[in-house]
């Protein structure tokens, strides 16, 4: 790094959920920050006098020319940008964005000479069986029915970083499972929070990873700060049934908890209900065949290596992440 501050890092996907939480924690450590972003629009859930302290660059992964001006002079990347649908009509931009624009970001990281690069992945990238897994950083990727289009554009993402690790960037990538706390609840996995103070009806008792953004966002710096490299680390709080997560949710809210199973012949009219809603609606539904799929399955991610790694970070229990988190979205409501 040099001497201005801790260092110049540039974060691709500046405005996303995990991109917003991961800037404030490295303004919070001294670094100087650059970031991408596709719109003039900041996060609302980021203090205004922070995301006001960033260099921000409006450019696209897919423009190599503006990603190359925009990784001038930085000393490590961030690559958070990604795009995440579990509709099915979106995966030519799935595979477009997290396949295409990642082999974009390391080939420029090479051209540039980037002395350090953390990717973003996603737990999905590891795959999952659906049966009672337990998932570590060995888990190697096998086809399954329980692998989304999403997941799949994620382990072709993955596929670039690990190439361009081969060819010497000194690269490190991190899955993180579901995101957890305060954001736009129209947008990514906040939108469960949106569904649980709506009083989404239905409940699975399927198993999934879950960790706090903010917790994320501290092991993304950590790892920065680090010596490792050519390896990856599942960031994952705990490991709930959806059930519980709503339930926890909608006790949050003072909402009432979901009450009917989504078995498989009621989970697949309830995706289809809700496909023909967003074609009335015209807003992405949270609940499609993919989703449905997944929230069925039961997969345990094991957060040990991580642990390991950064001696003395912990990570948040999810209910105070969540009672937290509900506690903003109130505040919001009220502010709004």
């Amino acid at each position: 790094m040099n001497n201005n501050l801790k260092g110049l890092v540039l974060v691709t996907g500046g405005t996303g959920f995990l991109g917003a939480y991961i800037i404030k924690e490295l303004l919070d450590n001294g670094y100087a920050v650059r970031a991408t972003r596709r719109s003039d629009s900041l996060p609302s859930f980021i203090p205004p006098a922070v995301m006001k302290k960033v260099e921000w660059v409006s450019t696209d992964i897919l423009d190599v020319i503006g990603l190359g001006s925009a990784m001038e002079g930085a000393d490590a990347v961030i690559h958070s940008a990604a795009k995440v649908s579990f509709s099915a009509r979106q995966r030519k931009q799935l595979f477009k964005t997290n396949v295409d624009g990642t082999a974009d970001v390391v080939n420029v990281a090479l051209e540039n000479n980037i002395k350090r690069l953390v990717y973003i992945s996603s737990v999905a990238a590891l795959g999952r069986t659906g049966n009672g897994e337990h998932v570590t950083e060995e888990k190697k990727w096998s086809d399954s029915r329980y692998n989304t289009n999403y997941a799949i554009s994620k382990f072709w993402g993955e596929m670039e970083v690990w190439r361009a690790i081969g060819e010497g960037l000194p690269a490190v990538i991190v899955n993180p499972s579901t995101l957890l706390g305060y954001g736009d609840w129209n947008n990514s996995s906040c939108k469960l929070f949106r569904s649980a103070y709506d009083e989404f009806p239905w409940y699975t008792e399927g198993v999934n990873g879950f960790v706090d953004v903010a917790d994320a966002a501290r092991a993304v710096v950590g790892l920065l700060e680090s010596d490792v490299a050519g390896e990856r680390f599942i960031l994952n709080g705990d490991n709930w049934t959806f059930r519980k997560v709503f339930d926890t949710m909608a006790d949050g809210f003072g909402k009432k908890r979901p009450s009917r199973e989504a078995t498989p012949i009621l989970a697949s009219l309830a995706w289809r209900m809700a496909g023909l809603k967003s074609a009335f609606t015209g807003r992405p539904s949270l609940l499609t065949r993919e989703s449905a799929r997944v929230a069925r399955s039961k997969t345990y991610f094991d957060n040990s290596k991580i642990l390991r790694q950064l001696p003395g970070f912990q990570f948040t229990p999810l209910e105070v992440s969540i009672k937290a988190a509900c506690e903003a979205y109130l505040d919001g409501l009220k502010i709004g």
